[in-house]
């Protein structure tokens, strides 16, 4: 890349560029196919985020806190403060979940901000060009559906337990069958019932969707439009003026990054509490 692509080059060299940033390091077991770079990756981003709330939890004091643990407590007040607004119920496993969730994700989010060809640099020094070429890595877990999906998966599963448990499982399972149109009679009842029921799949399912979709697509743009503007400012003449661009676009993205962890966060305990109540 240090010459600048001409012509039909350098559509071909940019489109080979991006393709080559877009693709998972794959590993086949058993059961499938996994991404095992956002597996691991994600795995590790959770640790450190756990390590580090653990260290400071284990320094905190009562005196005049550090500025770690100054931060740190603002988190927890902060995400807290969204959870006691929210849900009115037994709060002692809401609120942790929240705040890692919130973490979490803000930390899976954050590794957008590295550079792009960072991996691929480190790569080279270790292995060489040939290897780096040929050596797939994305550092952006939530930029994979599969991640989000998996995240949603699981809050939809919290949904189902904390549906069951506020209504118990006949009182959810005839809920299903009859609401949101409520009837009188027998009949009225048979009739709405499955409508009742095909609405309330629709409402259950569209919230993991929702909640997936939403994170991986702002990241995947995000992921996406760092690549384009590396990719158009290739060369060593357009070199200061990507380094401007990249930097405005990273400026702007963090506010992105921690407005999807604050989204998935309230929109987690939002679809909780909704669980949780009575109807």
């Amino acid at each position: 890349m240090a010459g600048e692509p001409s012509g039909g080059e350098s559509g071909g060299g940019l489109t080979a560029y991006i393709v080559h940033h877009l693709t998972h390091n794959t590993k086949e077991f058993a059961f499938g196919t996994i991404h095992f770079d956002s597996w691991v990756i994600a795995l590790a981003l959770g640790l450190l985020a756990s390590f580090l709330m653990w260290t400071q939890a284990r320094k905190a004091t009562s005196g005049v806190p550090s500025k770690a643990q100054a931060f740190v407590e603002l988190v927890v007040e902060f995400v807290d403060a969204q959870v006691k607004d929210t849900f009115h119920g037994d709060r002692r496993f809401i609120a942790p979940l929240a705040l890692t969730i919130f973490v979490w994700v803000a930390f899976m989010n954050t590794m957008d901000l590295l550079p792009l060809d960072l991996p691929s640099a480190a790569i080279t020094a270790v292995a060489g060009e040939e290897a780096a070429h040929h050596t797939y890595l994305r550092v952006v877990p939530t930029a994979d559906v599969n991640t989000t999906f998996a995240l949603s998966i699981t809050v939809f599963l919290l949904i189902i337990f904390y549906s069951i448990k506020a209504k118990g499982g006949w009182g959810f399972t005839k809920e299903l069958f009859t609401a949101p149109f409520h009837a009188h009679g027998a009949f009225a009842k048979v009739v709405l019932a499955i409508p009742n029921l095909f609405l309330n799949l629709v409402e259950y399912l569209s919230k993991p969707v929702s909640l997936g979709m939403r994170l991986f697509g702002n990241m995947y743009a995000g992921e996406l439009v760092f690549m384009l503007i590396a990719g158009l400012f290739m060369s060593w003449v357009t070199f200061v003026p990507g380094v401007i661009f990249q930097s405005v676009w990273a400026i702007f993205h963090i506010l992105i990054i921690l407005l999807q962890a604050f989204i998935f966060m309230v929109l987690t305990v939002v679809y909780l509490a909704m669980a949780h109540e009575h109807h």
